[in-house]
């Protein structure tokens, strides 16, 4: 039995990876995981992600110190999907949220195509300012 890299972006094989915070079970956010990044998280015990839009290994909070401390690694039926439980050090999202789940999708007629800003409501506050992190 093994991981299932089975998913493809830009050539490098990967699973999803869910992060989850440890004590609350708030979804904090969503990657991609290589191989590479699932053996450093494993073995330093703090989030590495697989980066698709810069296409390198990034540990999480490598800039703005925002780290993500491994509790526990949970791994679905397919093998190729984990959750993360991590302790979050700061923001999660690079908006400067603690999730990038921090908007509401209000579902009365919305057309996914053209969303305007009535269609979302933010239901968190903002940690941090984004400009003064990353």
């Amino acid at each position: 039995m093994k991981i299932n890299f089975r998913n493809e972006i830009n050539g490098v094989k990967v699973i999803t990876a869910i992060a989850q915070d440890a004590k609350t079970n708030q979804i904090l956010m969503l990657a991609n995981m290589n191989k590479e990044a699932l053996i450093k998280t494993i073995e330093t015990g703090k989030a590495h992600y697989w980066s698709t839009s810069r296409n390198k290994l990034w540990l999480k909070g490598e800039s703005s110190g925002h780290i993500q401390e491994v509790e526990e690694i949970l791994v679905d039926c397919d093998m190729d999907a984990v959750i993360l439980k991590i302790s979050q050090t700061g923001a999660a999202c690079h908006e400067g949220y603690l999730s990038c789940f921090y908007r509401k999708l209000n579902t009365n007629e919305v057309d996914i195509e053209n969303l305007k800003d009535e269609d979302l409501e933010v239901i968190l506050e903002r940690l941090v300012n984004p400009k003064d992190v990353y």
